[in-house]
């Protein structure tokens, strides 16, 4: 069930970081002032489980700031990181009534939660939240596949920097800047994360970021700031070029 959490106060729909890519990005102003009468906000900490797999969910949403991880727990107990919540993806399925993974807050979390049932019901009535959801959910798709060759296929290496250029773009993207040139932002995951996430150990993923630095490709204030002097530079070093799908 879900944990207690924090107070949040942010403006409305059309004051939101995440409005345009979000699953209301295509929402006309009817629609968006149906929307705030069924949402609801919820902050979580760094570390605190939003839902567990297999619990019932009531709501669905949207995360507006911070990052969760999706995980996924074998029988014998054993655990493995399947994905990534960043600004703007979708949480929950409508018509399912459970949680198919465990969703942890790894940065302090906030999240825009609608009631399940209503807004189920606006799918039906409202043709742009039904279309945008079915465009997030073919991008989570072929990001999925694409992700598929990163762990299969990548180096070490290549491995880091796709995953940098995956969090620097998506953070480009909510702040409306261009990733042309410089892109900064702060790497929301620990060390330990990065390496659970990637199929790495804690010592490759430290050699291979201290490498990455060493070269210039990317700079870093303490262990989390990071700066790409060069975008197109990280893109290569990942493997994938200016339109790579993965970094969309």
């Amino acid at each position: 069930m879900l944990q207690d959490t924090l107070s949040f106060a942010t403006p409305d729909c059309s004051g939101c970081p995440i409005r345009h890519r979000a699953v209301c990005a295509r929402c006309d102003g009817d629609e968006l002032a149906r929307l705030e009468e069924i949402k609801y906000y919820r902050s979580f900490e760094a570390g605190q489980t939003v839902i567990w797999s297999g619990d019932r969910m009531d709501f669905v949403g949207s995360v507006v700031s911070g990052i969760a991880t999706l995980t996924q727990t074998m029988e014998d107990g054993r655990t493995q990181m399947v994905g990534l919540l960043l600004p703007s993806d979708f949480v929950g399925r409508p018509g399912r009534d459970g949680a198919a993974y465990d969703v942890v807050a790894t940065s302090d979390l906030v999240m825009c939660c609608f009631r399940k049932k209503p807004f189920e019901q606006m799918m039906e009535t409202t043709p742009h939240i039904a279309q945008r959801l079915l465009q997030m959910t073919l991008d989570e798709l072929d990001a999925a596949r694409e992700w598929m060759l990163v762990l299969g296929r990548k180096t070490a290496r290549e491995k880091i920097a796709s995953l940098l250029a995956i969090i620097g773009r998506r953070n480009a993207s909510i702040q409306s800047v261009s990733v042309a040139d410089r892109v900064v932002f702060d790497l929301p995951l620990t060390r330990e994360a990065m390496a659970d996430y990637l199929g790495l150990t804690l010592e490759t993923v430290s050699r291979q970021v201290s490498a990455l630095k060493k070269d210039g490709v990317i700079e870093l204030q303490g262990k989390r700031h990071v700066t790409v002097p060069d975008f197109s530079r990280l893109l290569e070093e990942a493997g994938d070029d200016q339109d790579g799908g993965l970094l969309v």
